[in-house]
């Protein structure tokens, strides 16, 4: 299976490891996953403060490895909410619940372009202690911690 996801995993929590993890699990251990990075320009437009592309694909690469996935995998970078999930040869994407209204918009722009309609993936998304979604804004705003503790 070759399988696309993206994001800005900034900083990497418990949400966007599910979010990956789910994607190589698709995959499977000969298949391919696509990871779209958001760009700096494109991470800029964020309500906090971003890593340096580097420094998040970096943090990505690590992530992979720490797991042992055998699957081939490539982190392109995006730098608008569709990326090459537009025109590119793939059999599945993987979003969260938030972005599900973007998947649906990319099939139907694939469709339009004669392009082969992809199975949408929807990842829920994980909750911290206090019930409510982990977020990179709650994480930088000092409420909760990567895992979803609360930061007391």
């Amino acid at each position: 299976m070759r399988v696309m996801v993206g994001g800005t995993f900034d900083p990497l929590h418990a949400g966007h490891r599910k979010l990956l993890s789910r994607s190589f699990e698709l995959a499977g251990p000969d298949g391919e996953v696509i990871i779209g990075l958001t760009t700096d320009e494109f991470a800029g437009a964020k309500v906090h403060p971003v890593h340096s592309y580097q420094e998040r694909l970096a943090t990505v690469a690590s992530f992979i490895k720490e797991r042992g996935y055998t699957a081939t995998w490539t982190v392109i970078p995006l730098s608008d909410r569709y990326g090459s999930a537009l025109d590119a040869d793939f059999e599945i994407l993987v979003v969260s619940e938030e972005t599900f209204p973007v998947a649906v918009e990319i099939n139907e722009l694939r469709r339009e372009r004669g392009k082969r309609k992809v199975d949408l993936h929807e990842i829920s998304c994980v909750l911290a202690e206090d019930g409510r979604r982990i977020s990179s804004t709650r994480i930088y705003r000092g409420e909760i911690d990567r895992h979803g503790r609360l930061i007391r």
